[in-house]
């Protein structure tokens, strides 16, 4: 079984039993965007995790043992995203890119932001004007060794 036929049962599974990728995290104690991540083929369960998951959304024991394999990261099937959404994120990389680089080597010094040592939260904000995207990333500043 591959990786893309595994999250078409996961999510398969999830709407049929109608839980949101939050009711599924919380079952396994992690972030509702750790978790999303990982059940779309971007991170590793482990096995209690994975069995947990397994149980909760009555997968095969073949599915179960794949979210245990480490992935091929990457999820976009081009390099320009088509997907609306997605796009939108790759705009602003394009519009703002520069300037969040200038800004976090102004303020750090010549380094990345870690997509490792990171962690994430999406929310909803409302406002009277249509509500709002609320997203946190929060990255280790990992700094360029000289050597």
């Amino acid at each position: 079984m591959n990786r893309t036929e595994v999250t078409e049962l996961i999510i398969a599974a999830k709407l049929e039993k109608r839980l949101k990728w939050a009711d599924i995290a919380h079952e396994i104690g992690l972030s509702k965007e750790w978790t999303t991540a990982a059940l779309l083929g971007q991170m590793t369960l482990d096995a209690p995790q994975a069995a947990a998951i397994g149980k909760l959304l009555a997968l095969p024991a073949d599915t179960v043992a794949a979210l245990q394999i480490v992935p091929y990261k990457g999820s976009l099937p081009t390099a320009i995203p088509t997907d609306p959404l997605i796009y939108r994120f790759y705009e602003l990389i394009h519009v703002y890119g520069t300037t969040i680089k200038a800004l976090i080597h102004e303020e750090f010094g010549d380094g990345i932001m870690s997509a490792i040592d990171f962690s994430m939260d999406i929310s909803r904000v409302p406002d009277p004007k249509g509500d709002r995207v609320q997203i946190l990333l929060n990255g280790k500043f990992l700094p360029y060794k000289t050597y």
